[in-house]
């Protein structure tokens, strides 16, 4: 396995990088476990507070330089890169302040002298994707370290300097030798790490062959896992919503980081025949008007796919679908030009048999559907092994909620294609994996919560805990 970083604009190498040997990887281990018993989950919360703060800050004050190295390696466009930037800073800042509240032992209500204690579990692996370099490590790391867990980082070949730029943060930031290590490990190593009875959970954002590979492995170990797996996210347009907003919403919820977003808007579907017409032509205009380019360049509206094996993946896709009786609406070739550009895509007469009906579509490749009535909206949303987000859209608020209710996803957004802040919680059902990332949930997961009573001397053996 080999880490090297490709210009998704050019397709041009600009750096590679070996992997790690089985030696360093034992010894990474060995350090991570020994500074997590000797040092981070005794330190009081305000000096890991200081030094996770301190890492926010740092963020902020080299936005630009950190935004840069994602748009170089996996090819988000400038602006967005600089949201990533800022939004990884909140979510670190977010855990550093609350950390000492969530801490607090609480009490058991009803049972005097009994309390739960909140202990971290110890050295955790993450293993993480390139599609957002820095915001999907802040979401571990935030609330891990924190709590007094160490993280030992496995990242995507396809961004290593994404992926040292964030180490250095930790450890100009003044985190001791350990507490968060970068490793370029092989998907071999990744095995033994989760095998080795020093590391005791793993948390997972990425594919579903690799969650339920990772998942089997932990089990079999029995260690925690939290996954976040892929989506096949719905956006229902019911039949109120104001035509072009919703129109803008599907092309932003589709191409988004150039539609490669787990929570993305994949299956468009809109209620109503004659609306669904009218919505198809303004949808196929808006994405039509997507102007390829350098994603360094604010003025790009479309940047292009992370990688030549991500282009192919989706080229397949494409392919496949029209095979299988679906219409190439917009779309649905290769762009002429250097790096790893596909036109903005829309597929209509997918049906149940088609494969793309089930399948992810990890780009700007939108399946359109029109469809009679909110009852089928829904059916056609919940039809699926996935489930992550999803959207309505509507001018009536409430109809949206009671839609929304029943869509079988852990995430729902009436009236916006998806969102994530620190404050709310990330995660889905389904195949789309368990556990959740943010919010005061994120500090949830890798943690005992131990329950001490406390009764006098003398107090009957078996006796009941005094109500209080």
């Amino acid at each position: 396995m080999q880490y090297r970083t490709v210009n998704p604009a050019t397709g041009k190498v600009l750096k590679t990088f070996e992997s790690a040997g089985d030696g360093e990887i034992e010894a990474v281990v060995k350090r991570a476990h020994e500074v997590f018993e000797s040092d981070w989950r005794h330190r009081p919360v305000a000096d890991r507070a200081r030094i996770v703060s301190r890492a926010a800050t740092i963020l902020r004050e080299r936005a630009e330089d950190y935004a840069q190295i994602i748009t170089r390696e996996m090819g988000k466009r400038i602006d967005e890169a600089r949201y990533e930037v800022s939004l990884s800073a909140n979510i670190l800042e977010y855990y550093a302040e609350r950390a000492s509240e969530y801490l607090k032992p609480k009490k058991v209500p009803e049972v005097e002298n009994a309390e739960v204690q909140i202990h971290p579990d110890g050295v955790l692996l993450g293993i993480e994707p390139w599609n957002f370099p820095y915001y999907q490590i802040a979401r571990v790391a935030g609330p891990q370290l924190m709590v007094g867990n160490v993280l030992i980082l496995k990242h995507a070949e396809s961004v290593p300097e994404s992926a040292l730029a964030f180490a250095r943060l930790f450890e100009e930031a003044g985190a001791p030798d350990g507490v968060y290590t970068n490793v370029f490990a092989t998907i071999e190593q990744v095995g033994k790490i989760i095998d080795d009875p020093r590391v005791r959970g793993v948390t997972l954002t990425g594919s579903e062959r690799a969650g339920a590979s990772v998942a089997e492995r932990a089990g079999r170990n029995l260690k925690k896992v939290v996954l976040e797996l892929g989506g096949n996210d719905a956006m229902i347009i019911l039949e109120d919503a104001p035509m072009d907003w919703a129109i803008t919403s599907a092309v932003i919820g589709r191409t988004l980081n150039c539609g490669q977003v787990c929570v993305g808007s994949k299956r468009i579907i809109v209620v109503g025949k004659e609306r669904g017409e009218d919505f198809l032509n303004g949808f196929k205009n808006a994405m039509g008007a997507l102007k390829a380019g350098d994603p360094a360049d604010s003025s790009t509206t479309l940047g292009p796919l992370s990688s030549e094996r991500a282009l192919t993946n989706l080229l397949d896709q494409v392919r496949r679908a029209t095979e299988a009786g679906a219409l190439v609406e917009a779309g649905g070739n290769r762009i002429d030009r250097e790096g790893f550009y596909i036109e903005p895509t829309i597929l209509t007469n997918v049906q149940p048999e088609n494969p793309i009906y089930r399948e992810e579509l990890f780009g700007p490749v939108a399946a359109f559907f029109v469809v009679e009535d909110e009852e089928a909206a829904i059916r056609l949303a919940n039809d699926s092994q996935y489930g992550l987000g999803g959207s309505v859209l509507t001018a009536d608020i409430e109809r949206g909620q009671r839609v929304a209710d029943r869509i079988d996803t852990g995430m729902i957004f009436v009236n916006r294609p998806f969102a994530t802040t620190p404050q709310l919680p990330f995660g889905g059902v389904k195949n789309s994996g368990f556990g959740r990332e943010l919010s005061l949930a994120g500090f949830d997961e890798f943690v005992n919560k131990k329950l001490v009573t406390t009764e006098p001397a003398g107090n009957p053996v078996f006796g009941k805990p005094k109500a209080g």
